[in-house]
């Protein structure tokens, strides 16, 4: 049998620590001026995070989130099929989402929420692929803040630890560039993932 939980109470705080596996659910444009009938799409990542969230009363609260970066390829598509990988680049979301728990004192406790992601591409590296093609070849990736979407349960096993299941949706809209010998060439990309998380916590 489990434990009774204790009610959510305000000032109460959850601690979860979550492995996710983010899956973009891209939409690309084509790299344009040179290559309008080509893109790119993006391989899934595993990462891990930390979360803590904060209760203003029973049902309403805010969880902020520390996540460790996700390593992602990025491989060309149609006209640039042939590229196979362009580039890899790091991605560094940091998120808050405010949410809203309807049954804080069940042992299923599910909860709904919305926030902001602001994601950070870091270290972008070019390909072998990329370079002997076309040579000497910079890239970068814009940064991106959008809407967050949240839904989740908590699975009581004790007074105070839980296990947890999430799903999140950010929206990413981000600006690819490529500097080479030949001019510069933008791809616009909504990279939009899904983001599949389980893990443990703590209330305090």
């Amino acid at each position: 049998m489990l434990a009774t939980p204790a009610f959510a109470e305000k000032g109460d705080w959850l601690v979860r620590t979550r492995a996710l596996l983010v899956a973009p659910n891209e939409s690309s444009g084509p790299v344009l001026p040179a290559f309008p009938d080509s893109g790119v799409s993006i391989d899934n990542a595993m990462t891990g995070e930390v979360d803590f969230t904060y209760f203003f009363t029973r049902h309403i609260a805010y969880e902020a989130i520390v996540g460790y970066p996700t390593h992602h390829n990025i491989s060309g598509e149609g006209d640039l099929a042939f590229l196979g990988d362009i580039v890899g680049t790091d991605a560094l979301a940091s998120m808050g989402s405010l949410q809203f728990h309807p049954f804080p004192e069940a042992k299923l406790r599910p909860y709904l929420g919305v926030g902001f992601n602001w994601t950070n591409f870091l270290f972008e590296h070019e390909s072998g692929s990329l370079l002997a093609t076309f040579g000497p070849t910079k890239v970068t990736i814009d940064d991106s803040i959008g809407v967050l979407y949240q839904a989740g349960v908590d699975i009581a096993i004790t007074e105070r630890a839980f296990i947890n299941f999430d799903l999140k949706y950010l929206e990413i809209d981000t600006t690819g560039y490529a500097l080479d010998a030949n001019g510069l060439s933008t791809v616009n990309v909504a990279i939009d993932p899904f983001v599949f998380g389980v893990g443990i916590g703590a209330r305090f």
